[in-house]
């Protein structure tokens, strides 16, 4: 089966509004997916969709969600029940840079919201579907910091090693059902993420660009279960894995200090 046939004809794509997300969407109408986008920026993914129709004549849905709220979750799942859909990417996600306490509870409970529950909470709705259809696609974007505790980025590190231990159960779960699961897990990414945090895109050393992050990720996927787009992040974690944990993570902390 070609691309399209395995995971299509519909694609879902949340935190779709910038960065891998639209990169994502971008590629998927490119091979002719109908694509749903959703964000919290009505404005961003209203202008995504009339791109992504006029540039490759596909069907393309905005729908503003904000996953931290459940509530706005359960209406996505919803509208979701009446769409053929073949592959679902979980991409929305933030992170804090900075001391554990310097950043609200509130925030990282928002965090959590987004960075965990919504991404499971989607797979345990939709993955029935695609068992169903007996072929489909799930791609859960997590991060390099999900492979340790990462000092000064602490509350996220652990969000997405919630995600990646989830994806890798969830793959070797369905991979017999025909269904693919990919957990992603970019290093320095070329997205609005870095400036939100603080920290100027320029000093990120072998930074990479949102579309070729995507473009290695649809590559990747049903070859799983974990991929590093970056050559160069999975020889530094693969380093810091190889060190005593103590060491490893004093390490990191002294040089992630702010």
């Amino acid at each position: 089966m070609t691309f399209l046939q395995r995971y299509g004809p519909t694609a879902l794509v949340t935190g779709a509004s910038s960065g891998i997300g639209a990169a994502m969407a971008e590629q998927l109408a490119a091979k002719g997916f109908n694509v749903i986008v959703t964000a919290r920026r009505q404005d961003r993914l209203a202008a995504l969709a009339a791109q992504l129709k006029d540039r490759h004549a596909v069907e393309a849905i905005d729908w503003v969600c904000d996953l931290s709220k459940p509530e706005q979750v359960g209406a996505l799942i919803a509208k979701l029940q009446e769409v053929d859909l073949g592959l679902v990417v979980s991409n929305a996600g933030f992170g804090f840079k900075g001391r554990f306490d310097a950043a609200s509870l509130a925030l990282q409970q928002e965090m959590l919201m987004v960075n965990t529950m919504a991404p499971l909470t989607l797979c345990r709705a939709l993955l029935p579907g695609l068992v169903l259809r007996g072929r489909g696609g799930v791609i859960l974007t997590g991060s390099v910091e999900g492979f340790i505790g990462c000092p000064y980025s602490t509350t996220y590190a652990a969000s997405k090693a919630f995600i990646q231990s989830l994806g890798e159960g969830l793959w070797a779960e369905y991979r017999p059902l025909g269904v693919d699961i990919l957990t992603l897990c970019p290093g320095a990414t070329d997205t609005e993420a870095p400036g939100k945090q603080g920290i100027d895109p320029a000093t990120l050393p072998h930074l990479m660009s949102a579309e070729e992050v995507a473009r290695r990720a649809l590559e990747q996927l049903g070859q799983g279960p974990v991929y590093v787009p970056s050559a160069h992040y999975r020889e530094v974690f693969e380093q810091l894995l190889s060190l005593p944990r103590e060491q490893a993570l004093l390490s990191m902390a002294e040089s992630l200090k702010p």
